[in-house]
C-alpha cells in the first residue's frame, strides 16, 4: 500500500518536473517562483518540442531569448491573458559592448530573436529597456525588442516596447518570404521602430509614437526594406496611432535599403487607421540618399488629426483596395489565412 501511494504521489508531481536530459516536452510551464517546470523562458524554449506550448506565469523575466528555426509551430503564452503580466526584458543596444569588446549590432541587441516558422505568441510583453539618457557613451542606440525571421507567425495581444528599432520584422534570407500577423498588439517606439523585410500585417494595433522632445522631428514609424519582387510589405489596418509628441513632428516612414541594396523597395500601406496630430502633413521622407517617392508608400481612408491627402500623401485607389487586405498580404502560395 505504501509503495502504491508513493508511486501515485510521484506521478502526481510529474507534470512539474523537468523532462529527462535530452527529452522534449509537448507542454512546459515557466514560473519565476519555481512552481513550473522551469524558471527561465529560454529553458522552456530549450525543452519544448516542435508544435508544443510554453505557458509562462506572471513576472518579469530578465533574459535574452532565442527560438531557433527547428522549434517549428510552438506557442508561447502568458497564463493570465493580460500582456502586461508577463514581460521578457533586456537592455542591450547596438553599441553595447560585449565582454570581448565588440558590440552587439542591431540584430544582436534583440531581447527576443524568433526564427521558427509557425510560431504563435499571445498575452506577453517583449521589451528592450535600453535607456539612452543613462548611456551617453553609446552612440549606436538601436535597441530591438523582437527580431522575427519566420513565416506564418502570429502575435495576438502582444506588446512590444522600445525606442529605436523596437520590432525588426524580417525574413530568414534575402528572397525568402516571412509572413507575420500582429493582431490586437501594442507597439511603441520613435525611430524606425517597425522595420525590416517581412510581409507584416498590424491589424487593430495600438501604436504609440514616443516623444523625443523635438518640435520638428521625433522619429519615423516605419522603415521597410521589402524586396522589389514582393508586392506586400507592411500593412497597418484598422489601428490607432497615438502620440503626445509635438504636432507635425513624426513621419509615417522612410525607405530602408540595407547596405545600399537597390532591390529593397519599401512597401507600406496605412489604411483605415486613426492618425494623431503628431503626424507630418508630408509624412514620408528619404533615407540614405534614396527617395521616398521611389518606394511604395500609400494611405487609404485614414482618419484623425494627422490624416490628410495631397501630392505628398499618395492614396491607394479605391479600385485596388480589395487587393491590399490582411488576407491578401498573408495568403502567399499556400492560402494561409490566420485573420479573424
Amino acid at each position: 500500500m505504501f509503495k502504491t501511494l508513493l508511486v501515485a504521489s510521484v506521478l502526481a508531481g510529474a507534470s512539474l518536473a523537468a523532462p529527462a536530459a535530452g527529452a522534449a516536452a509537448a507542454n512546459v510551464v515557466v514560473a519565476k517562483d519555481g512552481s513550473g517546470n522551469y524558471t527561465t523562458v529560454q529553458a522552456g524554449i530549450n525543452a519544448v518540442s516542435a508544435g508544443g506550448t510554453i505557458s509562462i506565469k506572471p513576472g518579469t523575466y530578465r533574459e535574452v531569448i532565442s527560438v531557433p528555426s527547428g522549434k517549428t509551430g510552438i506557442t508561447m503564452r502568458g497564463t493570465t491573458g493580460k500582456a502586461s503580466d508577463v514581460v521578457v526584458d533586456y537592455n542591450n543596444a547596438s553599441g553595447t559592448k560585449k565582454p570581448d569588446g565588440s558590440t552587439y549590432g542591431t540584430s544582436g541587441s534583440a531581447t527576443a530573436t524568433i526564427a521558427a516558422n509557425g510560431f504563435t505568441a499571445t498575452a506577453l510583453t517583449f521589451r528592450n529597456s535600453f535607456d539612452r539618457g543613462a548611456h551617453p557613451e553609446i552612440k549606436d542606440t538601436q535597441a530591438v525588442a523582437v527580431k522575427t525571421t519566420g513565416d506564418r507567425m502570429v502575435f495576438d495581444n502582444v506588446t512590444f516596447l522600445g525606442h529605436q528599432d523596437t520590432l525588426y520584422a524580417d525574413t530568414a534570407a534575402v528572397g525568402t518570404v516571412g509572413r507575420q500577423y500582429y493582431r490586437n498588439c501594442a507597439v511603441s517606439g520613435d525611430v524606425d521602430f517597425l522595420f525590416g523585410r517581412a510581409t507584416a500585417v498590424f491589424d487593430r494595433a495600438t501604436i504609440t509614437l514616443l516623444d523625443r522632445g523635438s518640435s520638428s522631428n521625433n522619429g519615423y514609424l516605419t522603415a521597410a526594406s521589402t524586396r522589389r519582387s514582393n508586392p506586400y510589405g507592411f500593412l497597418v489596418v484598422g489601428s490607432r496611432v497615438l502620440s503626445s509628441a509635438a504636432n507635425a513632428s513624426f513621419h509615417l516612414g522612410r525607405p530602408w535599403h540595407p547596405g545600399g541594396d537597390v532591390d529593397a523597395i519599401a512597401q507600406v500601406l496605412i489604411r483605415e487607421t486613426s492618425l494623431p496630430a503628431a503626424i507630418k502633413q508630408a509624412p514620408w521622407t528619404d533615407m540614405s540618399g534614396f527617395s521616398w517617392k521611389d518606394a511604395r508608400f500609400t494611405e487609404y481612408r485614414n482618419t484623425g488629426a494627422g490624416a490628410g491627402t495631397g501630392t505628398d500623401r499618395p492614396q491607394l485607389p479605391a479600385a485596388q483596395a480589395g487587393n491590399y487586405t490582411p488576407q491578401k498580404y498573408l495568403a502567399g502560395g499556400d492560402g494561409w489565412n490566420p485573420v479573424h
